[in-house]
Protein backbone atom coordinates (compact mmCIF):
# COMPACT_ATOMS: atom_id res chain seq x y z
CA UNK A 1 0.00 0.00 0.00
CA UNK A 2 1.25 3.73 -0.61
CA UNK A 3 1.70 6.10 1.94
CA UNK A 4 0.63 9.77 0.55
CA UNK A 5 1.30 12.77 3.02
CA UNK A 6 -0.78 15.81 2.64
CA UNK A 7 0.02 18.88 3.57
CA UNK A 8 -3.01 20.99 3.56
CA UNK A 9 -4.46 23.57 5.87
CA UNK A 10 -8.37 24.09 4.57
CA UNK A 11 -10.52 20.54 6.38
CA UNK A 12 -12.76 20.65 3.44
CA UNK A 13 -10.16 20.11 0.79
CA UNK A 14 -8.42 17.46 3.46
CA UNK A 15 -11.63 15.52 4.07
CA UNK A 16 -12.30 15.33 -0.07
CA UNK A 17 -9.03 14.34 -0.83
CA UNK A 18 -8.76 11.69 2.38
CA UNK A 19 -11.82 10.29 1.44
CA UNK A 20 -10.85 10.24 -2.43
CA UNK A 21 -7.31 8.15 -1.53
CA UNK A 22 -8.73 6.11 1.05
CA UNK A 23 -11.51 4.88 -1.47
CA UNK A 24 -8.79 3.65 -3.63
CA UNK A 25 -6.59 1.88 -1.57
CA UNK A 26 -3.65 4.96 -0.25
CA UNK A 27 -3.09 5.25 3.59
CA UNK A 28 -3.29 9.02 4.27
CA UNK A 29 -1.48 11.48 6.28
CA UNK A 30 -2.34 14.66 7.24
CA UNK A 31 -0.99 17.51 8.25
CA UNK A 32 -2.06 21.09 8.48
CA UNK A 33 0.94 23.28 8.13
CA UNK A 34 4.34 23.50 6.91
CA UNK A 35 6.39 22.54 9.95
CA UNK A 36 3.87 19.40 10.90
CA UNK A 37 4.43 18.17 7.43
CA UNK A 38 8.00 17.93 7.66
CA UNK A 39 8.07 16.10 10.80
CA UNK A 40 5.68 13.93 9.12
CA UNK A 41 7.56 13.06 6.42
CA UNK A 42 9.39 9.94 6.42
CA UNK A 43 10.86 6.55 4.90
CA UNK A 44 7.28 5.22 4.18
CA UNK A 45 5.91 7.88 2.45
CA UNK A 46 5.79 7.44 -1.29
CA UNK A 47 4.48 10.92 -2.49
CA UNK A 48 3.85 14.64 -1.18
CA UNK A 49 1.01 16.68 -1.56
CA UNK A 50 1.71 19.93 -0.79
CA UNK A 51 -0.62 23.05 -0.48
CA UNK A 52 1.41 26.11 -1.57
CA UNK A 53 -0.46 27.97 0.58
CA UNK A 54 0.24 27.28 3.93
CA UNK A 55 -0.30 28.96 7.27
CA UNK A 56 3.10 29.24 8.85
CA UNK A 57 5.07 28.80 5.90
CA UNK A 58 4.74 28.97 1.91
CA UNK A 59 4.95 25.81 0.15
CA UNK A 60 7.52 26.56 -1.70
CA UNK A 61 9.79 26.92 1.46
CA UNK A 62 8.78 22.97 2.73
CA UNK A 63 9.75 21.59 -0.67
CA UNK A 64 13.08 23.19 -0.59
CA UNK A 65 13.11 21.71 2.88
CA UNK A 66 12.07 18.50 1.64
CA UNK A 67 14.26 18.65 -1.41
CA UNK A 68 17.39 18.62 0.86
CA UNK A 69 16.94 15.11 2.44
CA UNK A 70 14.85 13.38 0.09
CA UNK A 71 13.89 13.17 -3.30
CA UNK A 72 10.16 11.79 -3.39
CA UNK A 73 7.78 12.96 -5.69
CA UNK A 74 5.77 15.96 -4.55
CA UNK A 75 2.57 17.09 -6.56
CA UNK A 76 1.59 20.94 -5.59
CA UNK A 77 -1.86 22.01 -4.95
CA UNK A 78 -2.86 25.42 -5.05
CA UNK A 79 -5.15 28.03 -6.10
CA UNK A 80 -2.77 29.98 -7.94
CA UNK A 81 -2.87 29.29 -11.88
CA UNK A 82 -0.26 31.60 -13.39
CA UNK A 83 2.23 30.35 -15.61
CA UNK A 84 5.22 31.95 -13.04
CA UNK A 85 3.91 29.77 -10.29
CA UNK A 86 4.00 26.48 -12.39
CA UNK A 87 7.93 27.43 -13.10
CA UNK A 88 9.19 28.54 -9.86
CA UNK A 89 7.47 25.34 -8.47
CA UNK A 90 8.72 23.11 -11.43
CA UNK A 91 12.26 24.77 -10.91
CA UNK A 92 12.86 24.37 -7.43
CA UNK A 93 11.70 20.54 -7.70
CA UNK A 94 8.29 19.97 -7.89
CA UNK A 95 7.06 16.75 -9.99
CA UNK A 96 3.51 18.54 -10.91
CA UNK A 97 1.00 20.67 -10.07
CA UNK A 98 -2.29 20.81 -9.74
CA UNK A 99 -4.90 24.01 -9.51
CA UNK A 100 -7.91 24.30 -7.30
CA UNK A 101 -10.83 22.96 -8.17
CA UNK A 102 -9.34 20.04 -9.56
CA UNK A 103 -11.54 16.78 -9.77
CA UNK A 104 -10.70 13.64 -7.63
CA UNK A 105 -10.33 11.58 -10.59
CA UNK A 106 -7.63 13.97 -12.39
CA UNK A 107 -5.78 13.82 -8.75
CA UNK A 108 -5.81 10.16 -8.72
CA UNK A 109 -4.86 9.77 -12.44
CA UNK A 110 -1.42 12.23 -11.51
CA UNK A 111 -0.75 10.75 -8.57
CA UNK A 112 -0.71 7.44 -10.30
CA UNK A 113 1.34 8.59 -13.25
CA UNK A 114 4.02 9.82 -11.00
CA UNK A 115 4.13 6.56 -9.04
CA UNK A 116 4.25 4.92 -12.02
CA UNK A 117 7.20 6.78 -12.69
CA UNK A 118 8.87 6.66 -9.06
CA UNK A 119 8.43 3.60 -7.76
CA UNK A 120 11.10 1.12 -6.30
CA UNK A 121 13.12 -0.51 -9.03
CA UNK A 122 12.56 -4.50 -9.19
CA UNK A 123 14.59 -6.69 -7.66
CA UNK A 124 16.45 -9.13 -10.15
CA UNK A 125 17.02 -11.78 -8.34
CA UNK A 126 14.65 -15.23 -7.67
CA UNK A 127 12.28 -15.74 -5.18
CA UNK A 128 13.21 -17.13 -1.90
CA UNK A 129 12.18 -20.61 -2.88
CA UNK A 130 13.61 -20.51 -6.37
CA UNK A 131 10.76 -20.94 -8.56
CA UNK A 132 10.05 -17.80 -9.75
CA UNK A 133 12.13 -15.29 -11.53
CA UNK A 134 11.52 -12.31 -14.07
CA UNK A 135 14.47 -10.94 -16.60
CA UNK A 136 13.73 -7.63 -17.38
CA UNK A 137 16.43 -7.23 -19.90
CA UNK A 138 15.01 -9.93 -21.69
CA UNK A 139 11.76 -9.55 -20.43
CA UNK A 140 10.54 -12.66 -19.52
CA UNK A 141 9.05 -14.74 -16.64
CA UNK A 142 10.29 -18.23 -15.73
CA UNK A 143 9.33 -21.33 -13.40
CA UNK A 144 11.69 -23.83 -12.24
CA UNK A 145 13.94 -22.56 -15.08
CA UNK A 146 11.72 -22.61 -18.14
CA UNK A 147 9.72 -19.61 -20.03
CA UNK A 148 6.25 -19.02 -19.33
CA UNK A 149 5.90 -17.75 -23.20
CA UNK A 150 3.72 -14.86 -21.52
CA UNK A 151 2.33 -12.66 -24.25
CA UNK A 152 3.48 -8.52 -23.71
CA UNK A 153 0.30 -7.66 -21.60
CA UNK A 154 0.78 -11.00 -19.23
CA UNK A 155 4.39 -9.92 -18.79
CA UNK A 156 3.97 -6.41 -18.09
CA UNK A 157 1.12 -7.28 -15.36
CA UNK A 158 3.96 -9.83 -13.62
CA UNK A 159 6.64 -7.47 -13.86
CA UNK A 160 4.26 -5.27 -11.93
CA UNK A 161 3.75 -7.77 -9.14
CA UNK A 162 7.13 -8.10 -9.18
CA UNK A 163 7.62 -4.81 -7.81
CA UNK A 164 5.57 -5.08 -5.05
CA UNK A 165 4.80 -8.64 -4.19
CA UNK A 166 1.83 -8.79 -1.34
CA UNK A 167 0.55 -5.74 -2.95
CA UNK A 168 -3.23 -6.23 -4.50
CA UNK A 169 -4.06 -3.90 -7.06
CA UNK A 170 -7.20 -3.00 -8.52
CA UNK A 171 -8.49 -4.08 -12.19
CA UNK A 172 -7.96 -0.50 -12.58
CA UNK A 173 -4.60 -0.03 -11.75
CA UNK A 174 -3.22 -2.79 -13.30
CA UNK A 175 -4.87 -1.51 -16.79
CA UNK A 176 -3.18 1.84 -15.85
CA UNK A 177 0.19 0.48 -15.48
CA UNK A 178 -0.08 -2.19 -18.30
CA UNK A 179 -2.36 -1.48 -21.26
CA UNK A 180 -1.11 0.58 -24.16
CA UNK A 181 -4.95 0.89 -25.21
CA UNK A 182 -8.12 1.66 -24.18
CA UNK A 183 -10.34 -1.07 -23.46
CA UNK A 184 -14.02 -1.12 -23.47
CA UNK A 185 -14.02 -3.52 -20.24
CA UNK A 186 -10.88 -2.88 -18.28
CA UNK A 187 -12.54 -5.75 -15.61
CA UNK A 188 -12.87 -8.59 -18.44
CA UNK A 189 -9.28 -7.50 -20.01
CA UNK A 190 -7.83 -7.69 -16.86
CA UNK A 191 -9.66 -10.83 -15.40
CA UNK A 192 -8.68 -12.53 -18.82
CA UNK A 193 -5.10 -11.59 -18.67
CA UNK A 194 -4.75 -13.03 -15.09
CA UNK A 195 -6.80 -16.08 -16.24
CA UNK A 196 -3.64 -17.20 -19.04
CA UNK A 197 -1.00 -16.27 -16.92
CA UNK A 198 -2.41 -19.00 -14.29
CA UNK A 199 -3.38 -21.10 -16.96
CA UNK A 200 0.38 -20.94 -18.05
CA UNK A 201 1.69 -21.68 -14.60
CA UNK A 202 -0.41 -24.60 -14.17
CA UNK A 203 0.67 -26.48 -17.22
CA UNK A 204 3.94 -26.45 -15.65
CA UNK A 205 2.61 -27.38 -12.11
CA UNK A 206 -1.04 -27.94 -11.48
CA UNK A 207 -0.28 -26.90 -7.80
CA UNK A 208 1.47 -23.80 -8.01
CA UNK A 209 -0.43 -20.46 -8.31
CA UNK A 210 1.22 -17.44 -7.23
CA UNK A 211 -1.22 -14.52 -7.89
CA UNK A 212 -3.61 -13.91 -4.91
CA UNK A 213 -7.08 -12.72 -5.82
CA UNK A 214 -9.07 -10.45 -3.70
CA UNK A 215 -12.78 -10.54 -3.90
CA UNK A 216 -13.64 -6.58 -4.90
CA UNK A 217 -10.41 -5.55 -4.73
CA UNK A 218 -7.92 -6.96 -7.36
CA UNK A 219 -5.08 -9.32 -7.81
CA UNK A 220 -1.31 -9.21 -7.08
CA UNK A 221 1.66 -11.19 -6.23
CA UNK A 222 1.72 -13.76 -2.98
CA UNK A 223 4.35 -12.32 -1.02
CA UNK A 224 5.10 -15.69 0.18
CA UNK A 225 5.53 -17.80 -2.54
Amino acid sequence: MFKILLIEDEPGIQETIQITLEADGFDLSIAATGKEGLQKLDDNVSLVLLDIGLPDQSGFEVLKSIRKTASIPVIFLTARSSEIDKVLGLEIGADDYIVKPFSPRELLARIRAILRRTQNPLVLEQKSNQKLRISLDKKLVYYNGKNLNLSPYEYKTMELFFKWPGRIFTREEIMDSVWTEPEDSFDRAVDTVIKNIRARFKEMDPNFDPIETRRGQGYGLKETI
